[in-house]
């Protein structure tokens, strides 16, 4: 007979399981309306794949799994769509989530599915694909994906096969009817998971509280070399890490998992549905859920369909609304109450109990600590309860990480033997929730600070390009001016210089210097008659001995140093131009820019249209010269195209002037 040890701690609450296996397994049926989360396992929910209005069939994949840790979701029965919204789903906060509802139609229609008797020719990638395509979850505890858990790693290499058949809650019974009704699938489902991790050995762990179920699994697993072990009940044995101690005598390292110590484990519950998904190719769509307590007339274990309203279920069993104090999803141990009968049924819900106040009383006000050390000896995990209490009511989450919170199982057993009533495992919960938060939280920013610093290294690498072109480019240029020095070329600075000058005298090519002239001897006479005015003014001014003298005045003096101002640039302008002769020096002041702006009117006027022809002819070709000069010397440049395409195009509209003026010349000349 097989060796089994013990784990520390654990309690003996009443077990109260007689009720609920009195009857077989009873159907459920459909249910009006299916709420379906999107969210029943560890890891990331699924992503829906069908649309409102949408016609399903029974087994059809509604949402696709997203990520490695997830899995898809199926329609339980035909129906359509109806809304793809946020619902109430069973959850101690209690609070909304992502559902596909679908209202069914009553016809229960399949979709097209196929499965593989002759298994053993299959590939375990092949298997483990299959079973992750069914949505097949742990249904037996947090829902860790099965397809992730039977994913080990190729250097790790597996001794024991546990398959947990222990039910250690009170009042639970889905896997005990399990193991008396379906024996054959369970085993036919461990030979499918032998194949795919290949063990030493396989190993069945029951309760000695379960006699019918352990004789109908020995009877099914003769010749199989699966050894059904029993031993005696105390929860929580039922733990992963509890039960692989009592099986293999090992521990799990904190923080660790059983595949550490060379085991894997699967609940009775998912073993069946690992078969029903390989070998009759149906999705997880149902699974067996205890509705028992005293608050039901009829307690048993129903096959339900997931996404079932909890209020729908309880009424099969015979629900008594006024004698039930709260609704629990799960045991009384480890399950919570739930805060609405409209939440549905999920892949991990094993039992709904509906006591009554005498049968489970509301707890009493929780009273002080008495310190008396209970809590740590009854804990399955060796943890220190008390200590946890202080640091998660002083939110001292980091001793409590110190303190391995996350070892614990929130198996109850610290507050059902705490004298106190203090509600540990609800702080232990409560803190957990916390610090994966603040975890999360933690991960956001430290991807921003990525991003931001990624950010950051990518502007400066683009200045330290850009720094280094620049530097590459003044030394090109500095090699350039050296080779130009030795080889007496042009210096590329003085080139560069020379094209600017060039550019801005095409610019000036075509309007010529000449209007210059012309606005500034404008704005002489205009400054002279506006000094003529102000000081009219200002002898009208004294002469009536007006208070206006003095504003006067100052307008007459400004206007005065305008007008000089005016005048300097006008004579600068001629200078530069060369406007007059040596000979005939230019007269000063307003007076001689007045004489030569009415001179040259009288002059122009007084022309005939030949000699105008003429001298606008005249005009034309000493801008053409100009521009064609300038040309010819951009022109030994090829790189200022720009200029050397606007110089040639001022040349060109020259041309075309002076040919017309000639036309012009030349008609009038024949007149």
């Amino acid at each position: 007979m097989r060796k089994v040890f013990d784990f520390h701690g654990g309690i003996h609450p009443a077990e109260n399981k007689h009720q609920s296996v009195r009857s077989p397994i009873a159907d459920a049926g459909i249910p009006p309306e299916l709420i379906i989360p999107l969210s029943q396992h560890i890891g990331a929910p699924a992503r829906p794949l069908v649309s409102i209005g949408e016609r399903v069939l029974k087994g059809q994949m509604i949402a696709e799994a997203r990520g490695f840790v997830s899995v898809p979701v199926h329609a339980p029965t035909s129906g359509t769509v109806h809304a793809i919204e946020d619902r109430l789903i069973a959850h101690p906060s209690g609070y909304l989530a992502p559902c596909i509802v679908i209202t069914s139609d009553g016809q229960d229609e399949w979709t097209e599915h196929n499965g593989v008797s002759d298994y053993q020719t299959l590939e375990a990638a092949d298997l483990i694909n299959i079973i992750r395509n069914a949505g097949i979850a742990g249904m037996g505890g947090a829902g860790f994906p099965s397809a992730v858990k039977l994913s080990v790693k190729a250097d790790t290499h597996i001794k024991t096969l546990i398959i947990n058949g222990t039910e250690c809650e009170p009042y639970i019974t889905a896997d005990d009817i399990l193991m008396r009704e379906q024996a054959y699938e369970i085993i036919e489902g461990t030979k499918i998971l032998q194949q795919i991790i290949a063990p030493q050995e396989t190993l069945i762990g029951i309760e000695d509280n379960k006699p019918e179920g352990i004789a109908a699994l020995r009877a099914a697993a003769q010749g199989t070399g699966i050894e059904i072990v029993t031993f005696p009940t105390k929860y929580p044995s039922g733990g992963e890490k509890q039960l692989v101690e009592i099986l293999t005598g090992q521990q799990v390292p904190s923080g660790g998992l059983p595949s550490q110590v060379g085991v894997v484990c699967q609940n009775i519950g998912s073993t069946v549905a690992i078969f029903n998904a390989v070998v009759h190719g149906q999705p997880l769509i149902s699974r067996i859920t205890t509705v028992t307590g005293e608050s039901v007339r009829e307690p048993q274990n129903f096959e339900v369909l997931i996404g079932t309203p909890v209020q729908y279920l309880i009424e099969k069993a015979g629900y008594q609304r006024e004698e039930n104090n709260r609704l629990i999803m799960g045991g009384p141990m480890m399950g919570f109450t739930i805060p609405d009968t409209d939440v549905p049924i999920v892949k991990t819900t094993n039992c709904l109990l509906a006591p009554s106040e005498a049968e489970l009383s509301t707890p009493p006000p929780a009273q002080a600590c008495i310190r008396c050390g209970m809590c740590a000896e009854v804990c399955p995990a060796s943890l220190l309860p008390q200590q946890m209490f202080w640091f998660a009511q002083g939110k001292e989450f980091e001793k409590l990480e110190e303190h391995n919170l996350f070892d614990c199982i929130e198996c109850g057993a610290c507050s059902f033997a705490c004298p106190s009533n203090i509600p540990l495992v609800q702080y232990y919960r409560a803190s957990k929730a916390e610090i994966l938060q603040l975890r999360h939280d933690h991960e956001v920013a430290e991807q921003s600070r990525i991003r931001f610093e990624a950010r950051q290294q990518r502007l400066e690498q683009a200045e330290e390009e850009k720094e280094a072109k620049r530097a590459a480019r003044k030394i090109a240029a500095q090699q350039r001016a050296q080779a130009a020095e030795e080889g007496g070329e042009e210096d590329p600075i003085q080139a560069a210089i020379e094209r600017a000058k060039a550019k801005k005298a095409a610019q000036q090519a075509d309007t010529g210097d000449e209007s210059e002239l012309e606005t500034l001897e404008k704005a002489v006479v205009s400054t002279h008659k506006r000094l003529g005015t102000a000081t009219a003014k200002l002898e009208q001014a004294k002469a009536e001995g007006s208070d206006l003298v003095d504003a006067l005045q100052t307008g007459v003096d400004k206007t005065r140093d305008k007008l000089t101002a005016a005048e300097q640039a006008l004579k600068d302008c001629q200078q530069r131009l060369g406007t007059h002769s040596a000979e005939q020096p230019p007269a000063d002041g307003a007076q001689a820019a007045i004489a030569r702006a009415m001179q040259a009117r009288t002059t122009e006027a007084s022309l005939s249209p030949q000699e105008k022809a003429r001298l606008d002819l005249k005009k034309l070709q000493n801008r053409l010269q100009k521009s064609q000069a300038v040309l010819i010397k951009s022109r030994d440049n090829a790189e200022e195209k720009k200029v050397i395409d606007a110089l040639e195009s001022t040349v060109a509209r020259l041309t075309d002037k002076i040919n017309a003026v000639q036309q012009q010349l030349n008609a009038a000349e024949d007149a």
